[in-house]
C-alpha cells in the first residue's frame, strides 16, 4: 500500500507544480468567487489526504458528517496508534492579506470539530481511542508548488 500512496501523490505533486489555486486562471474565466476558493479547497483536501498517505496516515473517513450537526471533519485516520482528526485549510496566496490558513481554525471551528470527533467516537464506539487533533495548512501560489504545514497535536479538544 506504500507504494501505491507514494505513487499517487507523486502524481498530486506533480499536478500541483503550479499551485492548487485556478485563481486567476484561464481555466476558470467566468467562475465565481465562491466556486474558485471550492475548488481549491477541494483540491487541497485531495493533495493533503495523498500527502498524510505518503506520510502513514490510514484513513477511516473523509468529509466526516453527521445528520442534524453542523460542520465536518475533513479527514480521520490513524497515524500509527493515534486517531488523528484532521482539519485541512488551504489558501490561495495570491493577496498579501489572506493570513496563513491555520489562523482560520479559531475557538468556534476547534469547538466545532471536537463535537463532530465526539459524534464520530460514539458512533463508531470507539470511544476508548487515543485520538488528537491536526491541522494541515497548505498555501499556494500561482506558478510554485504548495508549501505544506502539518501541525500535530494542534489543539486540546473544546467542551
Amino acid at each position: 500500500m506504500a507504494i501505491v500512496s507514494r505513487v499517487m501523490f507523486g502524481l498530486v505533486n506533480f499536478a500541483a507544480r503550479k499551485g492548487i489555486s485556478d485563481a486567476g486562471s484561464a481555466a476558470a474565466p467566468g467562475a465565481s468567487i465562491k466556486m474558485r476558493a471550492h475548488r481549491t479547497g477541494v483540491r487541497g483536501e485531495t493533495f493533503a489526504y495523498w500527502y498524510l498517505r505518503r506520510h502513514g496516515y490510514v484513513f477511516v473517513a473523509r468529509n466526516y458528517k453527521v445528520p442534524g450537526m453542523k460542520g465536518e471533519i475533513d479527514l480521520i485516520g490513524y497515524d500509527g496508534e493515534i486517531l488523528a482528526f484532521v482539519e485541512v485549510k488551504t489558501r490561495s496566496c495570491d493577496s498579501a492579506d489572506a493570513g496563513l490558513p491555520e489562523d482560520a481554525v479559531n475557538k468556534t471551528k476547534r469547538h466545532v470539530i471536537s463535537r463532530m470527533a465526539r459524534a464520530f467516537l460514539r458512533n463508531t464506539r470507539t470511544h476508548r481511542e487515543i485520538y488528537r487533533f491536526d491541522i494541515l495548512a497548505i498555501e499556494s501560489r500561482r506558478g510554485s508548488r504548495p508549501v505544506v504545514r502539518l501541525h500535530k497535536d494542534a489543539f486540546a479538544e473544546q467542551h
